[in-house]
Formats: C-alpha cells, structure tokens, sequence
C-alpha cells in the first residue's frame, strides 16, 4: 500500500515541493528487495526525486518505508509525482504497482517593469510585483543583480534618524492583487562610460531576484531573466550636461559644464560650436569657436556660461555642433530646464 494526499495543495512557482511518501506492508508476509521510486514528470522533463536507488532487503509485516522528497518547483503548469514500488514475494514471485498524483503550479507574482532613460547615462528601472495568489505574501527581498556593465544602488528606503527605513514600511506584506513598485538606479561603470560606442542598441541590465514567505513561512524564490532595454539613439555626436544649477536669478549669469562626444566608432570630426540666443536664454561668449579634433569615441567637457531674462521654468536651448569635414550640423534644443527667480531685493 503507498499513501499520498490527493489534494496537494496551491503550490506556487518558485517554492520547495515537499512530500513525504510511506511503504506499508500491510499483509502478514516478509517481502524483499523492495524498491521505491519517485519521478517527478513535467510538461518538458521527468526528474527523479529518490533519495537512493538501492533497494531494501526486506519488509516485515506491518511495517514502512518512509521517504521524504524535495524540489523546487521551476516550471508551471500540469505536474505528475509518479510513485513505482517494486518487491518480491516469498514465493519469489515479483510484483510491481506505481501510483500517480498530479496537482497544478501556479504563478505567483505577476512582475512588470519599465525603464526611464535620465539626461544623464543613468536608467531607472521600476518594477511593478503584484501578488496573484489568495494569500497575503511577506516579501522578504527584493534586489536587482546588476549586469557587468552597470552599478544600481536601490531607491526603496528612506533615512529617518541616520537610519535606513524601508518605503513600505517595517511589516513589507503584500496582500492578495496588491501590487507594489520598486524603484531602482543603474549607472555604468566607469570603463563602460568612457567608451561611448559600447552601451548601444540593446543591452542586458540584470535580473531581478524576488525572495517571499507565506502563511506557514515556506519560502519562495523567483529570478527573472535577464532585463534588456534599448539604449536610445544620440545619433553621431552627443550632448549632455553634466553640472548645471536648479535654480538661477534673473539676468544674472551661470554656468553649466557640457559633455559632447563623438558616438561613431570609425570618424574623427572636427567640431565647431555655435551658441543661438532664444527668446528667455542668452550664451555669454563667442558663437563659432573651434573645438578641435574628437575621435571616435572620444569625449570633452565644456564650460558655458549664460542668463535668462525670463523668469519661471525656462529650457535651455540653442546649442549647435558643426562638423567641418561633413558640413554637418547637429541641433540641441531643450537639452534641460532651470527655474529662473527674481534676484532678491535689499529693504532700506
């Protein structure tokens, strides 16, 4: 006799199977070479989940094989635990029964993400987690395993008193179709920066690596694949600022710091810079200065100072790159905004 529930449960995507499986001998025979197996068959493979393949000498009347199986669930969808016993009689006869026990894997989280490509080289990921089980979940992590090109640093806790808080709060349950967003900020790493042709096209982010408990406290675990986002396109030459002020006066000059690069990976270009006022932001210096040789792949800073003579929230604009050896020329326009404010006035 081999017992096994019938009904196993919801058992969920990510979480250990465990099942404890019992041989009774339920005559008043001895048997012998006594033999239990116990495949797990999916809807790709058949694993085998037997401790040991040896078989027991023998089984005395009224007694048990006890084994206890693990795996953890990978795949989702129909499952089939297949239970063969094998023995002989004392007669020598050889005999053979199995059992099958199927039950369904369920998805337990339904994961979206979105990028959000900042003016910088930096890529914020928010990944949206929603609980589609009936049971409240306690998330017990939660991190994004950067690929080799990036660094992220996670933008889930907040500092309250020097000490690092968690945004949703110090019990992180998720209750059934609740969702919650993680927030995440990916920068590369200095030697991939420096090189402006490599972070093209489509590149590899990393992968989320989800981490949960449920009522009883069995853990789950998901990894997702692999995260790709398509790198946007800057075209040949690409501007970018690096240092500029939030907030500015009215009619007094600052400065912003430029990083222009050349993004082909073949042509050297000879650049000019021409500096085009706009109705709010005037440049201050000298339209059509050379810039010089830019290799490919190459890049240089550019201090540039200016004034806007409007205030409120004003785009900088006007910024133009000519490329002497192709009679190219590459537009900027609202390549940033500043909040523009009345300069303070002195009580008499």
């Amino acid at each position: 006799m081999l017992t096994l529930p019938q009904n196993f449960g919801n058992i969920f995507l990510g979480e250990t199977f465990s099942s404890y499986i019992s041989v009774h001998n339920d005559s008043n025979q001895v048997v012998k070479d006594i033999l239990v197996k116990a495949d797990l068959q999916t809807s790709s493979q058949r694993l085998n989940l037997s401790a040991s393949s040896a078989a027991v000498a023998e089984l005395k009347s009224d007694c048990c094989i006890d084994d206890v199986i693990h795996h953890e669930v990978k795949e989702i969808g129909t499952h089939i635990l297949v239970c063969a016993v094998s023995y002989t009689t004392q007669t020598g006869e050889k005999m053979y029964f199995r059992k099958f026990f199927k039950f369904q894997v369920l998805k337990p989280l339904d994961v979206k993400t979105k990028f959000y490509n900042a003016e910088t080289d930096e890529v914020f990921l928010e990944a949206q987690i929603q609980n589609i089980t009936t049971s409240p979940m306690f998330m017990e992590k939660v991190s994004l395993e950067p690929s080799i090109m990036y660094n992220v640093a996670e933008l889930n806790t907040v500092n309250k008193a020097g000490e690092s808080v968690s945004t949703f709060g110090s019990r992180t349950y998720l209750q059934p179709m609740d969702t919650r967003q993680y927030l995440y900020c990916l920068k590369p790493k200095q030697e991939f920066a420096e090189k402006a042709g490599v972070i093209k096209g489509v590149t590899v982010i990393g992968k989320l690596d989800i981490v949960w408990k449920t009522n009883l406290g069995e853990r789950g675990r998901l990894q997702t694949s692999q995260l790709q986002r398509m790198a946007p396109g800057y075209g040949d030459v690409r501007l970018s600022l690096e240092t500029i002020p939030d907030t500015v006066n009215l009619e007094e000059p600052f400065d912003i710091t430029c990083k222009i690069t050349n993004c082909s990976s073949e042509r050297t270009m000879d650049l000019v810079l021409e500096m085009c006022n706009t109705n709010s932001i005037h440049w201050c210096g000298v339209s059509g200065r050379q810039l010089g040789k830019l290799h490919p792949s190459s890049s240089l800073h550019l201090a540039l100072t200016l004034l806007s003579s409007v205030q409120g929230l004003q785009s900088v604009s006007g910024l133009r790159l000519m490329d002497t050896f192709l009679k190219r020329t590459y537009e900027y326009d609202d390549i940033a905004q500043v909040c523009v404010i009345s300069s303070k006035v002195k009580e008499h």
